[in-house]
């Protein structure tokens, strides 16, 4: 009975320091790297996917790492049809940021996209467990993985001419 009074003052400092450490705080963009995410979203709004890349990627040199870029590249190199580097890039702003919902949802959307049904569900579990069915994140990653894998890309040497052999 006498230690209850320390025993609450102790779960209560406990409970405030380990929420603490789970809300990261929002990283503050450089004012150069803010100018050239703002001009890569208007060409990606425009349709102009090529220019918005390289604005992105303009911005990653002006701030290497940032998250919120990160994810911005991801998405602008996933409407242009290369799930494969997109997967890089969502899991480049996981290491940094592992709880980051956008980025689990990214990934598994891409990964839905490239035909790994299985490793996108996986990611929609974390998600539902991480924030919920009503989350935004996890809505838009069941509507992908519900869309199925879009359409396969041929390689060159898959298609094979027959010689034809013609006298001269």
């Amino acid at each position: 009975m006498r230690f209850t009074p320390a025993a609450l003052a102790l779960s209560a400092l406990a409970a405030v320091t380990s929420s603490m450490t789970y809300s990261a705080p929002r990283e503050n963009l450089d004012p150069r790297a803010a100018a050239l995410v703002a001009q890569g979203r208007a060409a990606q709004a425009a349709g102009n996917v090529n220019e918005a890349i390289d604005a992105f990627e303009a911005a990653l040199v002006v701030q290497p790492g940032s998250v919120a870029i990160l994810l911005n590249m991801a998405g602008a190199t996933r409407l242009q049809g290369m799930q494969g580097k997109a997967l890089h890039y969502y899991r480049e702003a996981l290491e940094s940021d592992p709880r980051n919902l956008a980025a689990i949802a990214g990934e598994g959307a891409a990964l839905a996209e490239k035909g790994a049904v299985e490793k996108a569900r996986r990611n929609l579990a974390r998600l539902k467990g991480m924030c919920g069915i009503d989350c935004e994140a996890t809505r838009q990653l069941a509507a992908v993985i519900d869309k199925g894998p879009g359409p396969r890309v041929v390689r060159a040497d898959a298609v094979k001419p027959e010689p034809v052999v013609s006298e001269n």
